[in-house]
């Protein structure tokens, strides 16, 4: 009679279509895509995918780090990476208005990763994806931290705002945690 019961229960999983069983906590969030209505699921957007989250700010001096990270996202993106932004004024250096925010990244710096609307990526307020991070691998200490997830959400790497997208520390990290094919 266990055979029933394990059939009905795969079909159970199958049958819909938002289920991923490997998801973890910290990713099943829904956020606000920076300047938009857009609601990005991450387990659903990304799963399967190793992800390269960073928190981000229009006014800091690691912000020019925007055309290393669309460069790793051009490089990787077919081969089973993704890189999500966080936009945060946790560091006081994020434009206050939104738009204006999205026009730093979108139209100064051509980045065509999405990055998420404002909000905090540190201590009790920190999103849940920052949460999850933070307790993984340590909050960010300023803008520009990088955090590498394999595609089944185990927080690999965390890399502080002076690592660049182009080091071969990242680079090797990257290759190393892209999906098999």
């Amino acid at each position: 009679m266990k055979r029933p019961t394990i059939l009905v229960t795969l079909l159970t999983c199958i049958s819909f279509p938002g289920f991923v069983a490997a998801c973890p906590d910290f990713l099943n969030h829904s956020m606000r895509a920076l300047g938009s209505t857009e609601r990005i699921q991450f387990c659903e957007a990304y799963e399967g995918k190793a992800l390269l989250i960073v928190n981000t700010a229009s006014y800091c001096g690691y912000t020019p780090q925007f055309e290393g990270l669309e460069q790793l996202h051009q490089t990787y993106q077919s081969a089973g990476l993704a890189v999500v932004g966080f936009s945060s004024d946790d560091f006081w250096q994020e434009d206050n208005d939104e738009e204006d925010a999205a026009d730093v990244c979108f139209e100064k710096y051509s980045v065509s990763f999405p990055v998420m609307a404002t909000s905090a990526v540190k201590g009790k307020d920190a999103n849940p994806i920052f949460r999850g991070l933070g307790e993984a691998a340590g909050y960010p200490r300023w803008n520009f931290n990088k955090y590498l997830v394999s595609p089944n959400g185990d927080v690999l790497a965390h890399f502080g705002s002076g690592v660049t997208p182009d080091s071969e520390e990242m680079t090797a990290a990257i290759e190393e945690a892209l999906p098999s094919p």
